[in-house]
């Protein structure tokens, strides 16, 4: 096996024709003249008028035609809407207000996230297919975001144990021309400038651009960056069955790596908010990120329909930070390093969806497979204090602004590199049994072969996992507008972790982890623009790796969480120009049998019991509205040591919108309106990311 982390101009070309030929499910809308639900997310046009935050699409959870109220699962959705509305462009700003998701730190570098108590950095999609690098995600060329929560494997493959985020694509619309520019800036200094222009190039064909600046700011001391992106695509239609879309996105994200504050007495360190506990100049982090993707959809009748597109994507990531380690209230300790990650992925998803009765027992039968080729590599060059041969971390005094030490790296202290191929075929029937019962089942084979090789030891290792992930639910109908359902599915994770840089030699004797979801629920749609859900569930984790206890040099496989809980949300138009997204979440989760050093009973990581996210927008007439949001979480633990936690908060949020005219106009948005000092996540016990205090911003938009 050899590896090689070069990237060269000729072979990106190359990887884009190879992946323009690959076929990939598509998850976007289209509109048929007969009028017929596409198994694809709805598309929301961008014009004057608004379609508010209701979704009432469910296919990206079967990736068949479902409307929402017949999936028997949760799934909360953020439309552009709401984007717009709250004024954010980063994808873990809009995650702060679905209840249920709790965002970790991610280091200050990447977008991370807990769903029923399972961290991930790598279940996050884009159109249905793996985004899985480790960088912070922008909002310019988005959609909606769909949080799909419980175990959904069979859909999207391994991972996604607690869920799966998948951001949909704005797609370029034949037949309209508008286009829309916007511009805001916030009282820390921040601001943006952003564009999203479609223009139909035929009949047939039209061509859509979407692009963005931003320069980041914030209370914290020494943090700022940038923001790049840019996205176009086009839509091709040579006929009534036929359509063809290609897309590419390059973003381009260069900030200050903030590590946040330590933590003292359990509790995080207080009365230095603003303090940067870094080295400016080095507390530094970029990515690159090319997508390049392509799809053809055909109907050959009304029953009968495939789709076929792939995916190319390159990653290039470095950050680096001197990273607080504790405090005693007098000193903090430090440690760093600088970190570099590449990443090709390769992938092509195909699947075929037939809608037909066999002896009066109507069918959606999807069948699919997909193919996954990936390349990473990663090394890091450690901090050392004083000199070369110095020690790798120190201690100074805390103080409003810390005094580094001299400090010097010692290279390529890690390298490593691995190669993944996964192959997977899944088929699903979705039964109707009459008009009152629905069955749901289906089952997923996957073949996950990872080859990696630690480069400083020349060590290299490899595991292949063959697994099979099921699926099954149940939806009663007793009226049209109303679902009583019950459901069970299954996911793998292998043992090497999130991002399957580099497997141990412990770890390429493992099967992988296994998560079980059990989830049962109501789904009501008093009106087709308004929907109330509830779900109680029960979430199991096993296959964790535990120290023997008989034979300390030795891990075994008896390793189980557990979470258990409640959710309900209310989505979609109380009343005429009322617009609302409601959350509640009730989440237990505990550690069932001893992870790691982890004892039974320990509770789980940035879990809160409690967490309420509601945000509203409110139109008065077709020129004035207001909108508010509050957000609510107890208490949580900031790792499973159970050592430090971060209290409890309420966030409240405010909002004003007016229209100069029917082309112009202006927004203000308050963030955090009641100044309130709080921690809503952290990466460890002693990198706890301090809340913006109170933020205004104003914005200003023109459609054309």
């Amino acid at each position: 096996m050899q590896f090689d982390r070069r990237v060269s101009a000729c072979s990106i070309r190359t990887s884009l024709m190879v992946a323009t030929a690959m076929v990939a499910t598509p998850v976007f809308a289209q509109d048929r003249e007969d009028d017929r639900r596409s198994y694809l997310p709805q598309e929301i046009v961008v014009s004057a008028d608004r379609d508010g935050y209701s979704v009432d699409d469910g296919s990206s959870a079967t990736k068949t035609p479902t409307p929402m109220i017949d999936v028997p699962q949760t799934v909360s959705v953020i439309t552009r809407d709401q984007i717009d509305d709250q004024a954010v462009s980063q994808l873990n700003d809009a995650l702060r207000f679905v209840a249920g998701v709790s965002l970790e730190t991610g280091e200050g570098h990447r977008d991370e996230v807990f769903i029923r108590g399972q961290e991930s950095t790598s279940d996050f999609y884009l159109n249905g297919l793996r985004d899985d690098a480790q960088y912070y995600r922008s909002l310019y060329n988005i959609e909606r975001v769909e949080v799909l929560k419980g175990a959904s494997a069979l859909i999207f493959g391994r991972g996604a144990g607690g869920g799966a985020i998948n951001r949909v694509s704005k797609l370029a619309r034949p037949g309209t021309a508008f286009g829309s520019a916007e511009s805001a800036v916030d009282t820390f200094g921040a601001w943006s400038l952003s564009a999203d222009l479609n223009q139909p190039l035929s009949t047939n064909a039209a061509a859509r651009l979407s692009a963005t600046y931003e320069e980041f700011d914030s209370h914290r001391d020494e943090y700022e960056g940038r923001f790049f992106g840019i996205s176009p695509t086009v839509t091709l239609e040579p006929g009534d069955d036929t359509r063809v879309i290609l897309g590419y996105s390059y973003d381009d994200d260069e900030r200050v790596t903030d590590r946040g504050v330590p933590s003292l007495n359990g509790a995080p360190l207080t009365g230095y908010d603003n303090t940067f506990f870094g080295q400016p100049g080095f507390n530094e982090a970029s990515a690159q990120v090319h997508i390049a993707r392509a799809r053809v959809e055909h109907d050959f009748s009304d029953a009968l329909s495939v789709n076929l597109s792939g995916q190319f994507a390159d990653y290039d990531k470095v950050y680096a930070n001197i990273v607080p380690s504790g405090t005693d209230g007098d000193t903090v300790g430090l440690s760093g390093y600088r970190d570099a990650t590449t990443r090709r992925n390769w992938i092509g998803q195909g699947n075929l969806v037939w809608q037909g009765d066999t002896g009066g027992i109507g069918h959606t039968l999807l069948a699919g497979f997909e193919v996954i080729r990936q390349e990473t590599g990663n090394s890091r060059d450690v901090v050392h204090f004083g000199s070369i041969d110095g020690p790798t971390s120190a201690s100074v005094p805390l103080a409003d602004e810390i005094s580094v030490p001299a400090f010097f790296l010692e290279p390529l202290a890690r390298d490593r590199a691995s190669e993944l191929t996964v192959l997977s075929a899944y088929v699903q029937d979705q039964i109707e049994l009459g008009d009152f019962v629905q069955i749901i089942g289906g089952v997923r084979f996957e073949s996950f072969d990872l080859d990696t090789v630690n480069l400083v030891s020349n060590t290299p290792a490899s595991r292949k996992d063959e697994k099979w992930s099921p699926r099954l639910g149940v939806v009663l109908k007793p009226q049209e507008d109303l679902s009583l359902y019950a459901s069970y599915s299954e996911s793998f994770l292998p043992q090497a972790g999130d991002q399957f840089v580099l497997l141990s030699p412990t770890s390429a004797e493992l099967a992988p982890e296994k998560f079980k979801n059990m989830e049962a629920g109501i789904k009501w749609s008093p009106r087709p623009e308004l929907l109330l859900t509830a779900a109680v569930f029960q979430l199991e984790r096993s296959n964790r790796q535990t120290t023997d206890p008989d034979n300390p040099g030795f891990v075994i496989l008896t390793g189980k969480t557990r979470t258990r809980g409640f959710e309900a949300q209310l989505t979609g138009e109380l009343a005429p120009g009322w617009n609302a997204n409601i959350g509640y979440s009730y989440l237990d989760g505990k550690v069932r049998s001893r992870v790691g050093s982890t004892e039974a009973g320990t509770i789980l990581e940035q879990v809160p019991d409690h967490h309420f996210a509601a945000w509203t927008r409110y139109d008065f007439s077709p020129r004035f509205g207001i909108g508010g949001g509050i957000v609510h979480a107890s208490s949580q633990y900031a790792s499973l040591s159970n050592a430090v936690k971060l209290p409890s908060y309420t966030r409240v949020d405010l909002a004003g919108y007016f229209e100069i005219s029917p082309n112009v106009a202006l927004q203000a948005n308050i963030e955090n309106l009641f100044d309130e000092d709080y921690y809503p996540s952290a990466h460890g016990d002693n990198n706890i990311q301090p809340a913006k205090p109170l933020n205004a911003s104003v914005s200003a938009r023109i459609r054309f």
